[in-house]
């Protein structure tokens, strides 16, 4: 038997262990491996991609793929609007689900309990995606860049985590604060917000993420504004094509040279254009994962 801290383990603890750490390594490569396959196939050599010889390693290296995308119609600005959304939309998000949790613990607010209860009720119950477009075009947010940001400022979920977040915190803070003469939105903005980091930052990755991956109210909101379209619009768009001129060499239709190069192209397009996409997400994670981990742990204490 190991010892470990100066304590024998049995057998079947280290068996266990053992067990363990091989089921989370394996779990952990089925999770890498997708996006290390993407990227071995954006920059190995796109015949052998297409005709899918490319599986464990990249075959032909070479960044052509990547330097591509600089000619790609319209990307730079989607990618303009990508980002300019998740940013503002994250941290109005933020603020509004910060504001909103704190608001809902306090005992001294009109209707507390009812305009809780009314958010998190739209968690379960909506009227629909036709209702939803009706309502978001009579509030002119169709073709409008907005239409991106305001429908998604008030999520109930997060207000749960922020509420719940709060309720943890010694109420000992905010009496001394008040006794001191602090409103409540001092008490907010400099009592409240930094000792909220945590949860805040957990949200700011589920609405970085969420607005960053969003295409389908890009697809519904956005039809004859194409320069407002997202980075995952743009690259549904290239899939599109691929998959639609592959459909019609399988079927034995006729194709021109310039009709097999597109086909190709717009493939190995979409897979350079999905690696990009993924890549902000992998390199912000890392940094909020401390922040992350933390928030839930805590905003799940009670309910």
């Amino acid at each position: 038997m190991k010892k470990k801290g100066g304590v024998r383990q049995p057998p079947e603890d280290l068996l266990f262990t053992f067990f363990n750490g091989l089921f989370f390594a394996v779990f952990t490569l089925l999770c890498i491996f997708p996006i290390y396959y993407l990227f071995i196939n954006t920059i190995s050599d796109n015949r052998l991609v297409q005709a899918g010889l490319v599986n464990l390693y990249p075959r032909g290296v070479h960044l052509n793929n990547y330097r591509m995308l600089l000619n790609v119609s319209e990307l730079f600005t989607s990618a303009l609007v990508t980002a300019a959304r998740t940013a503002l939309g994250t941290l109005l998000m933020v603020l509004a689900s910060a504001f909103t949790g704190y608001l809902v613990t306090q005992r001294e607010m009109l209707a507390r309990k009812f305009i809780y209860r009314f958010i998190i009720i739209t968690m379960y119950f909506n009227a629909g995606l036709l209702p939803w477009f009706l309502n978001i075009s009579m509030l002119g947010l169709t073709n409008n860049f907005w239409g991106y940001i305001i429908p998604a400022i008030v999520q109930p979920f997060n207000i749960i985590l922020v509420k719940t977040y709060v309720e943890s915190i010694p109420k000992e803070l905010e009496e001394s604060a008040f006794i001191d003469g602090a409103g409540y939105f001092t008490v907010f903005r400099r009592i409240m917000l930094p000792l909220c980091k945590p949860i805040l930052a957990t949200i700011a990755v589920f609405g970085a993420v969420g607005h960053w991956n969003s295409f389908i109210d890009s697809i519904i909101l956005m039809g004859s504004q194409p320069r407002l379209y997202t980075l995952q619009h743009r690259l549904w768009i290239y899939l599109n094509q691929a998959s639609n001129l592959s459909r019609l060499m399988e079927s034995g239709g006729s194709l021109t040279e310039a009709d097999l190069a597109a086909a190709l192209n717009g493939r190995i397009t979409s897979l350079t254009i999905a690696m990009v996409t993924i890549i902000p997400i992998l390199l912000v994670y890392p940094f909020m994962q401390r922040y992350f981990q933390k928030g839930i742990m805590l905003g799940a204490v009670k309910g």
